[in-house]
Formats: structure tokens, sequence, C-alpha cells
């Protein structure tokens, strides 16, 4: 008897497992969308558990086959004769699939040595899915350029403020999810404030918002804020992170340097509202423009804000190779939004980026001069010169508001070109005395080809292929860093890095949309922002319930307004204004805080002394 109810109990349990077996099956295939795409739903899974050996890294790939492009992906495989990775419309009939369905690890993809981990029910019933309906491979959405699609339906046409709305509503409707209701005025006017001038509002202000009764009162508020002074400063503080600024060189010494001249640019930049095209231009080869000004020389201060070495001894080359390095790093990630550095040392693992790729687009910085940067000059010279000489009188003609008190004449780093070009190698494992063989100036081919006839092969020719109106990565990552400023999270939550291990968009074709809206409309900053600012999804309330906490508990699509949190110097700033103590004088050299005397009195690099 003892005997026949175990047996029962098992076949009980036996059944049981099956059961849920079929019902999890079940769930996969209900959960899977109409039409799966390879950008949105294969490519990911493919990045994160493929491309390791199988994807664009030569040096890296097991049995000669890529999963990255569709040719090498329906070849016949070379190590397993009359089978192929990949059999549009076949999933039986793919290694591929039968690999990673596999329970027989000696068999099964990703191999258990690889420590990527296997793939999940559902990444597994979608691959199958994606196999079915013809393995459909599609560039990777960052490197397309962005289209202006239609409004899409929304359920509610009178929630809706601009265009922005239309995409966040109907993702809310797709996600079972509703917009708040507008923040009272009190809190709109505080958020606004902060997020366009990084200061709390007057009580003039204040009391004049709240009293004006009119359907324009919040408008005519933003334009109001983005006419300050203060405006310019939040703005640049973004764009000083992207540029990596600071008051010194950095490495061992750390010495205090001049570069705070570009800082005030940027600042009276942003609040003459020069288009972002120009914007862009002058800072990457503002020296090498027809007739060249001070203000277009002084731009090019951004690609100098790296760090120096002032160390004795060093092998200059080495260093050399450095700073270029630097450049081109901070221009892939922060103007691109790539990361182009993986693939100093070798073939970009992931992305379609090779090592050549990598020094080809290095070669547009490395016909700088390096001469270094203690000295004056009298005279700018154009093209030739990476130091320039700043008056007193300069400064009051580009930027009156600057209060320049300290010296009538200082010099600041900025870009110059080399009368003769310097070759540039391919540099093996990324190593500065280690070259291979010669590469020319040439941007990434996987973003967009380099036009010979349309763009010269220097830093204004990149420039110009950088915001050419074809380039699908310019204006899609400055929007999107605008938006992760405004609202703490990128629709691209991953800002640096559009490429296959990036986020995907939350609202792609809201991405596109203002891409190309700012575009359309000359590159204008300002505009951009009294449009995100003004739509309805920034004006909710910021309340939540458990119910949105629930389905979106990162704020992702937007029900609500986020909560963001002040960085310090904000919070010093709140405080100070608040108490009526805020010194508002833009530009000029830092201020640096009280410290005892002889604190920074050190031997550095044989030039001092110990005290």
């Amino acid at each position: 008897m003892k005997k026949n109810s175990i047996t029962i109990a098992m076949l009980l349990l036996a059944t049981v497992t099956v059961v849920i077996s079929c019902l999890n099956k079940g769930n996969e295939q209900s959960n899977l969308p109409k039409t799966v795409s390879y950008n949105f739903h294969i490519r990911p899974i493919f990045s994160d558990k493929c491309f390791k050996c199988h994807g664009p890294d030569a040096n890296k790939r097991e049995a000669h086959l890529r999963l990255d492009i569709a040719d090498s992906a329906f070849a016949p495989l070379t190590e397993t004769k009359g089978a192929f990775a990949i059999v549009p419309g076949k999933p039986e009939e793919s290694e591929l699939y039968k690999r990673v369905s596999s329970t027989d690890s000696s068999y099964q993809m990703p191999v258990p040595e690889s420590h990527l981990g296997l793939l999940s029910a559902h990444e597994i019933a979608l691959v199958k899915k994606w196999i079915e309906q013809g393995a459909k491979y599609e560039p990777h959405w960052a490197f397309v350029a962005p289209k202006k699609t239609s409004l899409p339906e929304v359920s509610d046409k009178s929630w809706e403020k601009n265009e922005i709305d239309y995409f966040i509503l109907n993702k809310l409707d797709e996600k079972n999810l509703s917009p708040n209701e507008e923040a009272d005025k009190e809190h709109l006017l505080k958020r606004v404030c902060f997020d366009l001038t990084g200061l709390p509002p007057t009580i003039e202000m204040m009391d004049r918002f709240l009293n004006d009764k009119s359907d324009k009162a919040y408008e005519k508020l933003v334009d109001e804020l983005i006419n300050t002074p203060q405006y310019g400063e939040k703005m640049a503080v973004h764009w000083l992170d992207v540029a990596r600024y600071a008051d010194s060189y950095g490495y061992q010494d750390d010495n205090v340097r001049t570069q705070w001249p570009w800082r005030d640019w940027v600042i009276h930049a942003f609040n003459k509202n020069i288009p972002y095209n120009e914007f862009l231009t002058w800072q990457m080869a503002g020296d090498m423009l027809p007739d060249a000004n001070k203000e277009q020389i002084l731009a090019t201060g951004f690609f100098r804000n790296h760090k120096y070495t002032e160390e004795g001894g060093v092998i200059p080359e080495e260093y050399r190779i450095e700073y270029l390095v630097d450049k081109t790093k901070t221009y892939a990630k922060g103007i691109l939004g790539i990361t182009l550095e993986c693939a100093q040392c070798h073939d970009h693992k992931y992305d379609p980026f090779t090592q050549k790729d990598y020094y080809a687009t290095l070669a547009f910085f490395n016909n700088t001069k390096e001469l270094g940067f203690e000295g004056d000059v009298m005279k700018s010279r154009p093209a030739k010169n990476p130091i320039l000489s700043i008056t007193k009188d300069d400064i009051q003609n580009m930027m009156s508001y600057i209060n320049q008190k300290d010296t009538n004449t200082l010099t600041v780093s900025v870009m110059g070109e080399r009368d003769t070009l310097r070759k540039t190698y391919v540099l093996i494992r990324g190593v500065y005395d280690k070259p291979s063989y010669e590469v020319e100036p040439n941007p990434i081919p996987a973003v967009m080809k380099f036009e010979e006839k349309k763009f010269p092969r220097n830093r204004l020719g990149l420039a110009m292929w950088t915001v050419d109106r074809n380039n699908p990565l310019t204006a899609r990552v400055f929007v999107n860093q605008l938006w992760q400023e405004i609202f703490g999270r990128g629709i691209v939550k991953t800002s640096g890095d559009f490429g296959m291990q990036g986020e995907l968009p939350s609202h792609p074709e809201l991405l596109d949309w203002l891409a190309v809206d700012f575009m359309d409309n000359g590159w204008n900053i300002k505009r951009l922002v009294k449009q995100i600012v003004s739509s309805a999804t920034y004006r909710q309330s910021a309340k939540i319930t458990g119910e949105k906490r629930k389905l979106d508990p990162e704020n992702i699509y937007l029900s609500h307004a986020p909560r963001t949190r002040l960085s310090a110097e904000f919070v010093r700033d709140e405080v100070l204004a608040s108490s009526g103590l805020l010194n508002k004088t833009i530009g000029g050299p830092s201020v640096k805080p009280y410290q005892p005397k002889g604190l920074w009195e050190a031997a550095t690099s044989g030039r001092g002394a110990l005290n």
C-alpha cells in the first residue's frame, strides 16, 4: 500500500510538472510581439549572449561565424558540414536555434565556459519566431538617419500641449498607464526655475507668476527664464562635463591652468543661442574657418580640456598619443554617443568599428600641434598655434559680461594645425611606439560614409561630416542629452552609448521626431528646450500611485513627473540665493575656497622646492 502511494505521488508530480511546463510555454508564446524585430528584440539578445564569440571582433571570433551580419549568419557553417546557423523560415533546421534551445551542455550555446549564461525561455521563443518570420536583419537603429513620422493616435487629444505629448500618451496607452494631472503652479514654478537656471524663483517672480491668470502665464515664464544669464550657466554645466573641463591640468602636479575663458565662451554661446551645428563646428575646427576670428579660435579649447602632464623626464610621444586618445574619446562619446574607445587596441567586440576605424578617426586630430601649455603669444595665428592670447579688450568685445580683473593678457590652449601633414598609423595593441600600417583620416564608415568631394580630410571636414543632416547620430545624441538633463533619464538611458550594448530607446519615434524637428528648425537649442518644458508631459505632477509604481517602477514611460536630486553645487546655490548671499557675477577665474597658507606648496617635477 505504501509503495502504491509513493508511485501515485510521483505520477501526480510528473503530471503537474508537465502541465506547468506547457503553461509556461503557452505564456511565452502569448507574450511575444506580433512581429519580431531584429533591432529591438533579437539584436540585444545576440549582443549579450553571442557577439563575444560571433561578432565584429575578428581576433576573438569562433568557427568563422558572425551573427551580426546576415551574409555570414545565412552561409554554410565551416565546421559542421551541411549545416547553417540560420535557415530563414525554418528554426528546426537552424543550428543557432537548435543549440540555444538544447539542454545538452556539450551541445548548447552559449557554452558554459563563456560565463554568458543561457537564453531564457522568452528569449528562445523570440529567436524561434524571428526565424519563422524570415530572420530579417536590419541596420542598427542608431546608424540609420532619423525620419519624422506622423503623430501617433492617442486616447485623449485634450491632454496634449505639443507634439511630444502624442508620443508619450501613445506609449502610456500601450502600457495601460495614464498621465497625471498638471502640477500646481507653485511646484511647476520651482521645477522649471531649477531646470532652466539652477536657481530657485525670486519672491517677485513667484508673486508675478502666481497672480498671472492668463493662458500664456507659463509660456511667458519660460521665455523669461531662457533669456536670463543664469540659463547659459545652467546649460553650460552639462557641456563642461561633456568636454571634461577642469581648472587644473591633472596628473600628479595638477597645477592651475587658464582655460576658464573657454568655459565663459560656452556660457556666452548658450545665452546667445548659437545654433548647435555652428556650436560644434566652432569647437571642432573654429581655427580652420575662413577668416577665423578670436571667438571662433577660442571655441576650439573644447579639445584642450584633457589632462596634461608637467612631470619631468616623460616621453613626449607617449603623452602626445595619450592626448589624441582623449580627444578621440571625447568626440566619439560626447558628440556621437558611441564607445569608439573600445577599438583602440582591437576591433570592437559588439559594434561595427574596427581598429582601423579608430585610428582613421584619431588621424583628424593627429596633425594638431602640441607645443605645450605654458607661455604667451602676443598675436593669435589661426590654424598655426595652439596657444591663444586674449587681452582685456578681446574679452570685452567677445563676451562683455565677463568680469576680468587679474591680468591684461592670458593664454588659453586652443587647436592649431601643423604646416606639414603628420602620418597616422594603427598602433599594435594601442601601444604608442608600436606602429603597424598607415591610415588616412576617415571617420567611422558604419555611421556614415565620408565623401571626399564633400568634406576635406581635416578637422573642418570632420566637423562638416558631424553636423551633416544625414549623420544619424549627432542630432539624436544632443536631443537625448537635453532630455536627460530635464527628465533625469534619456530616451536612450545610456546617453554615451548608442551602440549594440546600449539601452534601446524607450520612445524611438519621439527621439527621431525631435531630432529631425531640431535640424529642420536651424538646430535652435532654446527652441528645443522650450518645446520640452512646455509639454504636458513635463508639466505633470510628481504624485505616484502604487499601481504606477508596479507597472512602471522606473517611470520610463513618464506617467508622472520624475523626482530628481539637485547636485551639490545647485544645493549650495539654492541656500545662498534663498539667504540673499548669492553672487551672480558670471565669468573670470574660478573662485577657490579658503585654504591655509602653504597647504599647496610642494616639490613638483623638479621645479619647486619643498617649504
